[in-house]
């Protein structure tokens, strides 16, 4: 658990960089063989697009780096626990596990809401640590959105 406490931390600090860039403060760092490969925090707001989600971005910067888009062996280091979509990118690039902090119990993929990680359905199954450093990430969320509410936005 150690280990994945020290990526989360990383993972923390990226959920940092999209709160003070006014998103929701969401980090993610995608590792294999003990180095990082992507990291990202939420944009959707800055860079216009529905699709910006800390996940993703993580995900197509460690393609880049590998140049492939299958990250096989891979573990995901997310702040809250992933939507549907993050999910489906992460399966379609065999990423091997998730390890998240806090559940989302309104759009969770990994267990909460739905659980597409385990769906025998579908082509590829990951591996899910929930719950790593989960009192940071709920807190910073908790922060983000108690300060919005002060503010009046909502």
């Amino acid at each position: 658990m150690t280990e994945h406490a020290s990526w989360m931390a990383l993972a923390l600090d990226q959920a940092r960089r999209a709160a003070q860039a006014g998103e929701v403060p969401v980090g993610a760092l995608l590792v294999r063989d003990d180095r990082c490969l992507g990291q990202g925090h939420n944009q959707p707001i800055s860079r216009h697009d529905p699709t910006a989600h800390a996940e993703i971005q993580a995900v197509r910067e460690a393609a880049r780096t590998v140049g492939n888009y299958r990250l096989v062996g891979a573990t995901l280091y997310v702040t809250l626990e992933p939507c549907v979509m993050c999910m489906g990118a992460l399966i379609q690039a065999r990423v091997e596990r998730l390890v998240f902090g806090c559940p989302d119990p309104r759009a969770g993929a990994a267990g909460s809401v739905y659980d597409l990680a385990h769906d025998t359905r579908l082509n590829h199954r990951i591996e899910v640590v929930a719950g790593v450093r989960a009192d940071e990430a709920r807190a910073l969320l908790q922060g983000f959105f108690q300060a919005r509410r002060k503010a009046g936005g909502g």
